[in-house]
């Protein structure tokens, strides 16, 4: 027996749904693959079937959709500022960006430096 993956990544296992659909493999068989190896809550047998048909109607893409929304308030003018406080030490904590831009929340703070300044 082999051991289950942990934590798998929602893109990983719908690149395996778009693998095992290519080689026409039913998505009861499809969420059964993905059971044994990701473990029983990875996905539901009905999501598998949602992104089979996703994936015949030609979706190519296993990623998520941008969606809509509130929009970030990461401003150019605020990532570049993050940018050019830290750039001189990359081993820094977000509490450490906490203390020099205290009027910006946490969660911001974290979205720019995540999506942003990889």
């Amino acid at each position: 027996m082999f051991k289950a993956i942990d934590r798998p990544t929602s893109c990983e296992i719908r690149a395996v749904i778009k693998f095992w659909n290519a080689r026409n493999i039913r998505p009861c068989e499809i969420n059964h693959e993905i059971s044994e190896t990701y473990g029983e809550n990875a996905m539901s047998e009905g999501t598998v079937g949602k992104w089979v048909r996703m994936f015949n109607e030609g979706r190519e893409n296993v990623h998520d959709e941008k969606r809509s929304g509130r929009p970030s308030l990461a401003t150019e003018e605020l990532v570049r500022c993050i940018d050019e406080r830290d750039r001189s030490n990359r081993r820094f904590a977000i509490s450490d960006l906490l203390k020099n831009f205290q009027n910006i929340s946490r969660s911001l703070l974290h979205e720019i430096v995540t999506e942003y300044l990889q």
